[in-house]
């Protein structure tokens, strides 16, 4: 079991990076779309696993395993002749990117409606015949997106009654493509150069030094003011889009409050899912084990979803991508003291779990993104898989904690027949593990505010440049 784990720890971590490179190289002006749809469609795993153990043999838990051995080794060889077909290196048309924007449309209209639909059958329990067609409409709504080009290329009309209304022309990846972010890069330097010659640069306490006459105005608080102001202003990102190497990027304290927010928050969400069988169990809600992981597996899948939302708002409501983070990990801290308040009851478990779910998989989703537009889209690829070395790390201590928490209250268990092991059962199993966990989001939303504070200036830098270069694309 340690070997097949190991195996499956690294296999993830390859194909993640497989499919996010592909994203970046196949669609170079519709990146984020691309990526967050690909990463929503891992949130439906459990639901779509547990629904085709229903069809096949409920009553036989070792299924799991033959499935989790045959259909991705199935899937891949089926997806390696789209994978090793190189894209064209010949930048698209503004016609083709109209047509991939629209693609992407109907992909997550149809995404949306495979979340819903596993959402209400997912955890069906009725007969095995039922099961078997309840998992055929879910197959067909998995290989029904391979139909969107030939009805986007057929349905001409659509452009104009859909997408124009969207005004999705130029979403990318990193809010605008590849040579809108090399201007952008030209008009920053150009602004920070006349700025410097203007000797608008000038630090506040430069100002203070070489204007006696305003000495006095320096009192104390306004010191404690620049203290504040220095703590967060130091070592700012200049722009967006700036390539970072690995030595650079963990020197970084934008790094480091990213890491901790996704510590402290997508990796919570993660360990609560890998334990919901045995909070169940705990909680006495062992026959809802199938219907909780269903709501926590769709509601990942719509918070996924979710993060491409800032692509499609963005011509009428622009914020930064950072600022979505932290409004995405506020769920989980109220999910938390909300179990840890009200574990008893049956509803408050089935809320914080879809809390949980939809919080930690807008974090999945749009971390990649972050990262691509914080520290660079050609390094992404390294850099996000160092990021992501807080999932095992956290999955570790935080498995730790419950699991120590958990054995402090065994004496109260029940002992399972046929089995040497003991069951903690009751609302004090996993009441502390719920108050820490939920402490420890916190921490990751402070960190997540942080960053956005220090992070703001440049999304707003490069949404100025980017409403400057779209006029003369137009044109």
């Amino acid at each position: 079991v340690f070997f097949l784990c190991l195996l499956a720890g690294c296999s993830i971590c390859w194909f993640n990076t497989v499919c996010f490179v592909l994203c970046i190289k196949n669609f170079p002006a519709n990146r984020a779309l691309a990526l967050s749809l690909t990463v929503s469609y891992n949130g439906v795993s459990a639901a779509l696993y547990a629904l085709a153990g229903d069809a096949i043999s409920a009553s036989t838990s070792s299924l799991y395993l033959l499935l989790n051995s045959l259909v991705p080794l199935i899937v891949s060889i089926a997806a390696l002749v789209p994978i090793l077909r190189q894209p064209s290196v010949d930048p698209l048309s503004p016609e083709a990117v109209r047509s991939d924007s629209i693609m992407f449309l109907l992909l997550n209209v149809l995404a949306v409606l495979t979340g819903v639909y596993l959402l209400l059958f997912g955890s069906n329990t009725s007969d095995t015949s039922t099961s078997r067609l309840l998992l055929g409409g879910a197959v067909f709504l998995l290989v029904f997106p391979l139909c969107v080009p030939g009805v986007v290329y057929a349905r001409r009309w659509f452009h104009h009654t859909v997408h124009s209304s969207f005004q999705l022309r130029g979403s990318g990846f990193i809010l605008v493509d590849d040579d809108d972010l090399e201007l952008h890069k030209r008009l920053v330097s150009r602004e920070t150069s006349y700025n410097n010659l203007n000797g608008s640069s000038l630090s506040d306490d430069e100002v203070c030094e070489y204007s006696s006459s305003s000495q006095k105005l320096c009192n104390k608080e306004e010191d404690s003011a620049r203290c504040c102001e220095k703590m967060i202003e130091k070592d700012q990102l200049v722009m967006l889009g700036e390539e970072h190497t690995a030595h650079v990027l963990v020197g970084r304290l934008d790094f480091w409050l990213y890491y901790i927010a996704y510590f402290c928050g997508g990796t919570i969400g993660l360990v609560y899912s890998n334990n919901l069988g045995q909070i169940a169990q705990s909680l006495g809600h062992s026959s809802n084990t199938t219907l909780l992981l269903t709501l926590y597996s769709s509601f990942s899948f719509f918070g996924r979803l979710l993060s491409a939302a800032p692509d499609y708002v963005r011509a009428k409501f622009y914020f930064a991508r950072t600022g979505w983070l932290t409004i995405a990990l506020l769920p989980t801290p109220v999910a938390f003291f909300l179990l840890a308040a009200l574990s008893n009851s049956t509803a408050a478990l089935r809320v914080g779990t879809a809390l949980i779910g939809l919080s930690s998989g807008f974090i999945f989703a749009a971390a990649v993104s972050v990262t691509s537009e914080l520290f660079g889209p050609n390094s992404v690829g390294v850099n996000h898989n160092i990021l992501i070395t807080n999932i095992p790390i956290g999955s570790l201590i935080y498995g730790v904690l419950a699991a120590v928490i958990y054995d402090g209250n065994v004496g109260r268990g029940l002992k399972l027949m046929f089995s040497d092991s003991v069951v903690c059962m009751g609302r004090d199993c996993y009441f502390l593990t719920f108050v820490w966990w939920g402490c420890l989001s916190v921490v990751g939303l402070v960190c997540s505010l942080l960053l956005f504070i220090r992070t703001k200036h440049a999304y707003d830098a490069f949404e100025r440049n980017r409403a400057l270069v779209e006029p003369q694309r137009n044109w």
